[in-house]
């Protein structure tokens, strides 16, 4: 007995680690998320946002990133209850030709399917980006920034995987997104991604004719690169082979790439009035980072919540379909990124929701699919530059804005500003002050100095129909003035 009892105690000595690994599991306190609740703000507090109902079929302009599983640097089935309550319409998936395809010619769809599956039991759509090579064939890269091969057997070998992924996920799939980030390669010209693009999207549109087709998932809005492959497609009159442009936008301030998104916007759809596109791919770390996008800032999951409130609402009011990256952590060989909405550990368990898990769940409950940008002008007595995004209903009705600071990087500040702002011909009654990260929803009518149909002669035409806010309170994320009746609380 005594021996037994020491062989115990020794063995828990040599090996921590597997006694650490079965003690039971913790729930860890999120700490950063509760010192922003303390911080929220000094109206009347009324209620909270209800965050429960997860209609994902009304918010379909939202996506999340739910990709690295074709190379095991997350696990599906460990954090796939968070992805439902989020309330995204969209989840992103990479579909690993190299993992389907270990044998030449022999398709094993399982460890995929668990993945499209598992997304559309929480009432999700799944969208497949085709990407990344198989060692199997010649120019095999399978991972960032590999070298799209250009000889004729790997593309056989490519169409034939193609085909196969179409015809097994039939409807189950009904979105492909040609690629991922080609022009992080210097290699992959547009000639040769355009070849690409034309022999994939065939094969997608004889299997799926109804299939939706995004191409490129460039890793920025690059015009001269997208005018590349886009003059190829319509030379060869392949143009209509796809329906939609993604690009990926990590910009540190993230209200400066709006410039670039808008003209890349525009020039996709010179081409035709059918071309579309998506932010396929956009996210903030929560740590510093040495080896991803936006690397070497001193980045927090405070600013990080504020990022990706301030990429949403950027998407919004271009009304661009907008895809966060990512769901949770990725466990890279050579680092543990820090995008994820939902910590995980090394061994891929979810640990807690980051701030920003909460700040888009709120936003998908209040810019849902019967909500749309609408022009507003705003006069904010500040030094800082204010960003201010009207919100209407289907019938083109005002019921709300959403206004913050857009002059800066976020900050680790939680305090906010109280701000003397005019909202120009904004009749709408009934407001109340929403703040999505913590979804507390505060009175307002110790702010409003003048109803909105009252006369303000500072701002021409009487100034008839003009809201004057004395205090708002705002910061660098957007915060929501809408109508109580637009939102549900708990």
């Amino acid at each position: 007995m005594k021996r037994t009892l020491l062989t115990l105690v020794l063995a828990a000595m040599v090996v921590p680690s597997v006694f650490a690994y079965i003690a039971p599991k913790t729930k860890h306190p999120e700490v950063v998320y509760n010192k922003i609740k303390l911080h929220c703000t000094l109206l009347p507090k009324i209620g909270q946002l209800d965050a429960s109902d997860a209609d994902n079929a009304s918010r379909s302009r939202w996506s999340v990133g739910t990709e690295g599983l074709d190379r095991n640097y997350a696990t599906f089935s460990k954090y796939k209850e968070y992805l439902g309550p989020l309330g995204v319409g969209y989840a992103r998936l990479q579909s690993g030709w190299a993992r389907c395809e270990q044998k030449k010619g022999v398709y094993d769809f399982k460890w995929l399917d668990e993945a499209v599956d598992g997304v559309i039991a929480q009432g999700v759509k799944p969208w497949l980006s085709l990407s990344y090579g198989n060692p199997l064939y010649c120019g095999g890269g399978i991972s960032l920034k590999s070298a799209i091969w250009t000889d004729e057997p790997t593309m056989k070998a490519w169409r034939n995987y193609v085909r196969a992924t179409v015809r097994h996920y039939g409807d189950r799939v009904t979105t492909y997104e040609i690629w991922n980030e080609p022009d992080g390669q210097k290699a992959n010209t547009p000639a040769i991604l355009a070849e690409l693009i034309i022999n994939t999207a065939e094969v997608i549109r004889k299997e799926n004719p109804k299939a939706t087709i995004l191409a490129l998932g460039l890793a920025s809005p690059n015009i001269s690169f997208v005018k590349g492959v886009l003059d190829i497609l319509k030379e060869r009159n392949k143009l209509h082979l796809i329906d939609k442009v993604s690009f990926h936008a990590y910009y540190p301030n993230p209200d400066n790439a709006t410039t670039s998104i808008l003209a890349f916007s525009n020039t996709v759809r010179s081409y035709s009035n059918d071309l579309d596109v998506v932010q396929g791919e956009s996210g903030c770390p929560s740590a510093y980072e040495f080896g991803s996008a936006m690397k070497y800032n001193e980045w927090s999951e405070y600013k990080q919540a504020k990022w990706d409130l301030r990429r949403m609402a950027n998407d919004f009011a271009m009304n661009i379909p907008s895809s966060i990256f990512s769901l949770v952590d990725l466990q890279y060989p050579y680092m543990q990124q820090s995008f994820g909405l939902v910590r995980v550990n090394l061994m891929h368990e979810p640990q807690y929701k980051r701030p920003s898990y909460y700040a888009v769940q709120h936003l998908t409950r209040l810019l849902h699919d019967g909500i749309q940008p609408v022009e507003v002008k705003c006069q904010a007595f500040t030094n800082s530059e204010i960003k201010c995004v009207g919100l209407a209903n289907k019938s083109g009705e005002k019921v709300g804005v959403m206004l913050w600071k857009s002059d800066l990087v976020p900050t680790d500040n939680l305090n906010k500003e109280n701000v003397s702002v005019t909202l120009v011909d904004f009749a709408v009654e009934d407001l109340v002050y929403v703040e999505p990260i913590t979804g507390y929803v505060h009175d307002l009518s110790s702010v409003i100095t003048r109803g909105a149909n009252e006369v303000d002669i500072a701002e021409g035409a009487n100034g008839a129909g003009n809201l004057r806010c004395a205090g708002l309170p705002l910061w660098d994320a957007p915060i929501i003035l809408i109508k109580k009746s637009e939102i549900k609380l708990q």
